[in-house]
């Protein structure tokens, strides 16, 4: 007897709903919103590694934002605006986290505080510029490597959250190595 292929087999398994289905099961749950009997995450679980990575985002946002304004010396000026353009990114990674909390039937958790418990970086605001570029370039490492945890956590079980999380990781990743470049570059980087 000659063995399947695999067409035939994905062919004998049912794989798609059928219309009807999907409408009735579409109208029955209406009341839980985006998280359908095909999600396959623990919800409660999600929401809460969420309000983690929210926080995270949040600390990036207040200590970008406090390095923009408190960088000073001859050469901070370009430094302050990359400080500035990385706080906007950080606050727009925020807002697409608390909008999936929300997604799921939570409510995205803002509230300062405990905000540095909650997150995975800290804020530091160091003592001159160098020493700023090191704590950020610091904070995108530890969010590179929580992202590409979350990324693996979240696999095939969450596709939705984990693109966020891969769309969030590789502008962090981008951020680490604009850090690196800038410690690279200025006065007293090497301490």
């Amino acid at each position: 007897m000659k063995a399947r292929s695999d067409d035939e087999k994905r062919n004998a398994e049912p794989f798609l709903s059928d219309i009807k289905t999907l409408r009735e099961n579409a109208r029955r749950h209406i009341a839980e919103g985006a998280v359908t009997s095909t999600y396959e995450g623990d919800v409660s679980r999600t929401i809460d590694i969420l309000q983690s990575v929210l926080a995270t985002e949040l600390v990036c946002v207040l200590r970008y934002t406090q390095h923009s304004i408190a960088a000073t010396g001859l050469s901070s000026e370009s430094v302050r605006s990359e400080f500035a353009e990385h706080a906007k990114e950080e606050l727009a990674h925020a807002m697409s986290v608390a909008e999936r909390i929300n997604q799921l039937g939570g409510s995205p958790d803002f509230n300062p505080q405990g905000l540095s418990s909650r997150s995975a970086s800290e804020y530091s605001t160091g003592d001159d510029l160098s020493a700023m570029i090191r704590e950020n370039l610091v904070a995108e490492r530890i969010a590179v490597d929580h992202y590409r945890e979350l990324v693996r956590y979240f696999g095939d079980s969450d596709p939705t959250t984990r693109v966020m999380i891969e769309s969030i990781l590789a502008v962090e990743e981008e951020h680490a190595s604009d850090m690196q470049d800038l410690l690279a570059t200025h006065p007293g980087a090497s301490r």
